[in-house]
């Protein structure tokens, strides 16, 4: 990792501006309710962290963890739920957050998971969000920065188990 050559995307300002905003636009749609925020591991954990203490409205939490089975980088397509939720959702407005979106296929996967569950509402927060690497359909509700197809780290994202500690959001550079 050290070696790798980074440049800053997003400063902690930056994210945390971002933060603030996205968190005031889901107190709003939520106000007078109570959410269940449903974290995607690992990567959002520190994402959600941040936004839930930005919200004004009651939350609870619990967390997911899937897999995506396929050789190397590149997604089978095939998504395992490897770490379920605990709490019930059936009649709940629940917000899933994930780090990032890219293919659409596991996001697509879960939502189609929790829906099954009945819950009174589901909507989706990605932090970030590559829009050009679709293969399925996929839209979040809330997203706080749409990026091109380049290798991100930091915040939350890693590069095998690095670089999740970063405050800012770099772009790996070739």
């Amino acid at each position: 990792m050290k070696s790798m050559k980074k440049e800053v995307l997003f400063s902690k300002e930056v994210i945390s501006g971002r933060i603030r905003s996205l968190a005031d636009e889901i107190s709003r749609d939520y106000a007078g309710g109570e959410l269940i925020v449903i974290g995607v591991l690992k990567g959002a954990f520190i994402f959600m962290a941040d936004l839930i203490r930005s919200l004004q409205i009651p939350c609870m939490v619990d967390f997911a963890q899937l897999a995506s089975y396929g050789s190397g980088s590149v997604s089978s397509g095939n998504v395992a739920i490897k770490k379920d939720i605990g709490l019930p959702i059936a009649g709940k407005d629940v917000l899933i957050v994930e780090d990032i979106v890219d293919t659409g296929l596991t996001l697509s996967f879960l939502v189609k998971t929790l829906k099954e569950r009945s819950p009174r509402s589901l909507k989706v927060c990605v932090f970030l969000d590559k829009k050009m690497r679709r293969k399925v359909p996929f839209t979040a509700d809330y997203t706080g920065f749409t990026i091109d197809d380049g290798f991100v780290v930091g915040y939350g994202l890693d590069f095998n188990e690095q670089a999740r500690f970063l405050p800012d959001v770099y772009v790996i550079k070739e």
